[in-house]
């Protein structure tokens, strides 16, 4: 698996973020409409995550062109900043998937035809 480059690492932390301000405003959510104790959470969080949502949207846009991910791919982690904590999961496959290193490293630790055949 090729190393993540710079990009990769950038949608990697943005992912992490938009998950963690995820996870305070469902806290803030219980806080507020479950305990009702406070309304601070959902303030908070809320502005936190509409901000954390927009940058994750952009910048998997541009990491997309920048890494030529395809439209499966770029619309897969799109959907992701939709349910919680899922941009986790995106994250993790992409990264798995080699899809978070340059292009020419993806390309270069590849492997060949050969190397996918069957031995007999």
């Amino acid at each position: 698996m090729p190393a993540m480059s710079r990009l990769g690492r950038l949608f990697a932390i943005v992912a992490w973020i938009e998950a963690f301000t995820w996870a305070g405003l469902l806290v803030g959510m219980f806080l507020k409409y479950v305990t009702e104790t406070t309304e601070a959470g959902v303030w908070l969080f809320g502005r936190l995550h509409g901000g954390a949502f927009v940058l994750f949207v952009g910048v998997t846009l541009f990491v997309a062109v920048k890494l030529r991910w395809g439209w499966f791919r770029t619309l897969v982690a799109l959907a992701s900043s939709v349910p919680p904590l899922t941009t986790l999961l995106a994250e993790w496959w992409l990264k798995r998937t080699g899809h978070l290193a340059d292009p020419a490293d993806r390309e270069a630790t590849a492997p060949t035809a050969a190397e996918l055949e069957p031995t007999r």
